[in-house]
């Protein structure tokens, strides 16, 4: 987009305060991520459950000069305003006019499930054909499809958006912002579904988004999507793929080790495919009816998917030597996916970093103009050191504020020793894939395995909104992230929901907490067990502890009076309603009203601990232990004279027990995707995947044994695979012997032998292609993390605080 302020209010009917000739390129929606001032404007969108103007201070500490707002703050000077009604719908108008007047050919993905693997699968194909816009990451929503077609420019030829909704009635707006020439209908599945009365209405929903549409390709296996599309379009042309023959597009021919053969009308294409499961094979269909659409032949589309790359739709963030945190983009490079790198940049606190980029290929662009606009996006987040590899980006070099230095390939850098000396950094590396930059992270991270803890840290979010998304909006949400936040990494963990303002951190003692603040955690911490030693630190390190105990209270109001504190100390005061472990009991409450008058102690909040509200059968108890607290906490607010926060949901609880969530919920286990409510299972994502690899595979003949004391013999000739994790790295030795399974092409391997400490072997007999190197799954999807932990005879928890800290942590972003 460009356009001057006069003409965004005359698009949008909305009001101009300051200067309405400054022209705007960029509309930022979070503070947080602002990665370039420059023709930037912020908006302040308000929903339901938030205000954006909150964050209008922030945006103009950051330099940003223009806002656009429901209502105007006169006392920021120099602050050009665009005052808006709506800010969503403000977004969505501009959006439409700036679709309208572009002449671009358009492609509208929406569905369940595949959207985003299509549309960048979609432009890997294409984007050497036509000058190619695409959604970045996965902006489909009220708010995300505006900001997605508010990057079209006059240089595009093509766009592929996709289209999200979640509930009844949302695409009729997004279908008036975006109406496509070829709608894309990918799978048609769970996801929302709990949002609609049926499957029918879902559908109905979704293909909304092709009213104006010339061509529909959608997924012919689904009848019911099928008689839905032909019933009301009939006059466009409709094209479907799918695995049953009466497609136009089918797979004819499937047979392992040869070539796929694809049924296109009365063409046949035949390529090579490694990845032979359904949803694969059902993208491949998608693509290769979209590219067929758009005039693509046969060979080249052969090409292409012979070219595909697996779509890497994510960023790591790893520990490095010397205190560096290393975050690896080394997948792809555009204009659009260095903005992304640079937006997660900016959620560490890290005050040094440096950056390694290479030439941007395949971009159809003017070099001089693009590595301008590169320079003036990297000159902005003040890198300390710029690293400039490839010959094309060096003849620009002098655009780069920082200390730079450029090197002709990757090679040449790592030779030159200038990374290894950095410390105290983050260090972003974000190359195009032919430059192998990856081989930097290999060189700079701390642990070399092989064997892997992969956190993803946009499953947690969207698991914590969903918990979020069951409770009133003023409810405050506690994050638990004690023991390593369940084994995932306390300061990682805590430091991600810190930039996406978690309420308060719960920790279960004091030096989890201080080893918090000492790594910049500004957020409130609550200390749930702290040990008596330990209040002077609680003091010194603005910490909140629990208080259950008289014994607690006089200990730490001594603390606090020796400390010189001259404010009141917040301290959460623990009741006991049932569970009968730790907490003040009814009897005690008089007393204890009466010991905190007069002490330099204020109660922050006053919580208890439910025992069974993940227990269907316990459901009469938990509601006892509800009214408890209720009469218990009732009594003690109206002794102290004033309103405490409350709070005793945890994660079940707040999915079984919504209208006891008081002003607080705590979640733990529910921010990691795991509950005991199957249908909310649904609903929630899978953070975390353990994964090794095949470190050697064995003919064991028949007869012979596996492993320490032989407690495995084979009955047949057998393919063994040895994998490199073991009982030192948390797997217990009990589900060895054919009790516990791993995962290798998504099918079980049965574990066999004794597990060793470093070392175990499973059986991949009935795993055709398998090869040494293959990635082994101990748990993510199959088996699972429930699953496993069935293996083991216990519970999730118990299985992630169980994996050792040898076993590399790794952050990634989808």
């Amino acid at each position: 987009m460009n356009y001057t302020i006069q003409e965004i209010a005359d698009i949008t009917n909305a009001q101009v305060v300051g200067d309405a000739q400054l022209i705007i390129k960029n509309i930022a929606f979070d503070s947080r991520i602002i990665y370039s001032i420059k023709n930037t404007a912020f908006i302040a969108i308000n929903t339901k459950k938030n205000s954006g103007e909150k964050f209008i201070e922030s945006a103009i500490d950051r330099g940003i000069n223009v806002i656009i707002s429901e209502h105007q703050y006169p006392q920021f000077e120099n602050i050009t305003w665009i005052i808006v009604e709506s800010s969503v719908d403000f977004l969505q108008k501009l959006a439409k006019y700036h679709f309208e007047h572009s002449n671009l050919k358009s492609i509208g993905i929406t569905g369940s499930n595949g959207k985003t693997i299509l549309k960048e699968w979609l432009y890997q194909c294409l984007w050497n054909e036509f000058a190619t816009v695409k959604s970045p990451k996965s902006f489909n929503s009220q708010i995300g499809l505006p900001l997605s077609l508010l990057q079209i420019n006059d240089s595009y030829e093509l766009g592929i958006f996709e289209v999200g909704i979640s509930k009844p009635n949302e695409m009729d707006k997004l279908e008036n912002i975006f109406s496509p020439e070829i709608g894309l209908l990918t799978h048609i599945g769970t996801a929302h579904a709990a949002n609609f009365e049926s499957e029918e209405m879902l559908i109905d929903e979704k293909i909304k988004l092709f009213k104006d549409s010339q061509v529909i390709i959608y997924n012919g296996d689904n009848s019911l999507v099928d008689h839905k599309i032909k019933e009301l379009y009939s006059d466009k042309k409709l094209i479907r793929y799918g695995f049953k023959n009466e497609n136009q597009v089918f797979i004819k021919k499937n047979t392992s080790n040869e070539n796929i053969i694809v049924q296109y009308f009365n063409e046949e294409i035949s390529f090579p495919v490694h990845q032979r499961d359904e949803a694969t094979l059902t993208n491949a269909l998608a693509l290769i009816t979209v590219l067929k659409e758009l005039n693509i032949n046969n060979q080249k589309i052969v090409e292409k998917i012979n070219a595909l790359k697996t779509v890497e739709m994510r960023l790591e963030a790893i520990e490095g030597n010397k205190n560096n945190i290393i975050i690896n983009d080394s997948f792809n490079l555009d204009l659009d996916s260095l903005k992304t790198a640079l937006q997660f940049l900016n959620e560490y606190n890290k005050p040094k970093k440096s950056l390694v980029l290479t030439d941007i290929v395949g971009v159809n662009s003017n070099s001089k103009e693009l590595y301008e606009e590169v320079s003036d996006l990297v000159n902005e987040q003040n890198f300390d050191t710029v690293f400039l590899v490839g010959n094309e980006i060096n003849a620009f070099s002098n655009l780069f504020k920082s200390k730079t230095f450029t090197f002709i390939n990757t090679q040449e850098l790592i030779e030159s020793k200038y990374l290894t000396d950095i410390e105290n950094q983050i260090i972003l590396l974000k190359g195009a894939r032919k430059f192998e930059i990856e081989r930097l992270k290999d060189i700079l991270e701390l642990r070399k395995h092989d064997t892997v803890l992969e956190i993803n840290l946009n499953a947690i979010l969207h698991n914590i909104n969903y918990h979020k998304s069951l409770l009133k909006p003023e409810t405050k949400v506690m994050a638990m992230v004690k023991a390593n936040a369940y084994g995932l990494g306390s300061y990682e963990i805590s430091e991600f929901l810190q930039h996406h303002h978690i309420d308060y951190l719960g920790v279960a003692y004091t030096d989890e907490g201080v080893e918090l603040r000492k790594k910049g955690i500004t957020t409130p911490i609550v200390v749930m067990n702290a040990a008596q030693h330990s209040y002077d630190a609680i003091i010194q390190y603005n910490l909140e502890p629990e208080i259950y105990s008289f014994r607690v209270l006089e200990l730490f109001d001594e603390a606090v009076q020796r400390s010189g504190y001259d404010q009141k100390f917040p301290i959460h005061i623990k009741l006991e309603t049932g569970m009968h472990r730790l907490g003040f009991k009814g009897f005690e409450l008089d007393e204890l009203s009466e010991t905190l008058k007069n002490r330099n102690l204020k109660v922050q909040s006053i919580l208890t601990h439910l025992s069974s509200s993940d227990i269907p059968e316990e459901r009469e108890f938990t509601l006892n232990q509800f009214k408890t607290f209720e009469e218990n906490s009732n009594y003690l607010i109206e002794k102290l004279g004033y309103q405490p926060i409350r709070h005793i949901l945890n994660s079940s609880g707040i999915t079984g027990y919504t209208d006891h969530q008081y002003d607080m919920v705590r979640i733990g286990i529910g921010m990691l995707g795991e509950s005991p409510n199957s249908e909310i299972q649904k609903q929630l994502q899978s953070t975390v995947s353990f994964k090794t690899v095949i470190s050697q595979i064995s003919i064991v003949e028949n007869g012979e044994s596996v492993g320490y004391s032989r407690r495995y013999k084979t009955d047949h000739v057998t393919k063994i695979a040895t994998i490199p994790v073991g009982y030192a790295d948390g797997i217990p030795r009990l589900i060895g012997n054919e009790i516990g399974n791993v995962g290798i092409h998504k099918t079980l391997a049965p574990i066999v032998g004794s597990i060793c400490m470093d070392m175990m072997m499973i059986n991949v007999d009935h795993i055709p292609n398998v090869q040494e190197g293959d990635t082994v799954t101990v748990f993510n999807s199959k088996p699972s993390l429930k699953e496993f932990a069935d293996y083991c005879k216990t519970i999730t928890y118990e299985v992630l605080t169980s994996i050792s800290p040898r076993v590399k942590r790794i952050y990634i972003k989808d």
